[in-house]
């Protein structure tokens, strides 16, 4: 089960969930970015999962500096990449002082907006080794304009890169999701991008049934576990 812990970034408290595994010793450990509900049901089951296969699971509440608003729109108006970047060097810090997370072995992984945070991370702080992308939209605008945008941070990228997205999303579209491949090939990253059809937006958020699709879910949800396995347990 995860557990609440916060840690203060740029002088505001920030909420995080932290799952460990059992066992003694460091373990890998993967940042969780969460979509757009913030630390909610879907964003306390991915940690769960995590830390049952042996991963140090944390997820920061990227919504910390300011008031939470109801509306989404609103919502992701709040958010400035520079700040998030703050909070994704947080988490890290925390899971590696306070849950035995091995520095030399660390990841991110994210849904949604949680999918364009994690990309904005895995461009922005190199100790992180490994990024699984799922259906992150918005990708080519920077959100606050003081740093590149996630797409232009692409080349800082330091470790191999999954993806999952779905062919009926708009945001990305397929084009997108291409775009986003070749720009990673272009700097030489190692990447697998898988993409299921009869899957649109947010198909692996078993708490939104009208876009939950489980057979293409549950595959990329292996697929996740064994390239984190893969990259970061032998790291």
């Amino acid at each position: 089960m995860t557990r609440t812990d916060t840690a203060s970034v740029n002088g505001s408290p920030m909420r995080m969930m932290v799952a460990t595994p059992a066992g003694a010793g460091l373990h890998p450990g993967i940042v969780v970015m969460c979509h757009i509900g913030g630390l909610d049901a879907f964003t306390a089951d991915r940690c769960d999962r995590l830390a049952a296969e042996g991963f140090v699971a944390i997820a920061p509440d990227i919504f910390h500096h300011h008031a939470w608003m109801e509306d989404r729109n609103e919502r992701r108006a709040t958010l400035r990449d520079h700040l998030m970047l703050d909070d994704i060097n947080a988490a890290i810090d925390h899971a590696v002082s306070s849950a035995n997370a091995d520095p030399r072995r660390l990841g991110i992984l994210g849904h949604c907006l949680g999918g364009r945070t994690a990309l904005l991370g895995a461009g922005g702080i190199t100790r992180l080794r490994a990024l699984a992308m799922y259906y992150g939209g918005r990708t080519m605008a920077s959100w606050g304009d003081v740093l590149p945008s996630p797409f232009d941070m692409i080349r800082n990228i330091k470790g191999p890169v999954a993806g999952f997205f779905g062919n009926l999303d708009t945001s990305p579209s397929p084009a997108d999701v291409n775009l986003i491949e070749a720009e990673m090939r272009r700097h030489a990253i190692a990447v697998e991008f898988h993409r299921y059809d009869g899957a649109g937006h947010a198909f692996q958020d078993h708490t939104e049934p009208d876009r939950y699709n489980q057979p293409a879910a549950d595959d990329a949800w292996q697929k996740t576990l064994q390239f984190f396995k893969e990259t970061l347990e032998r790291a």
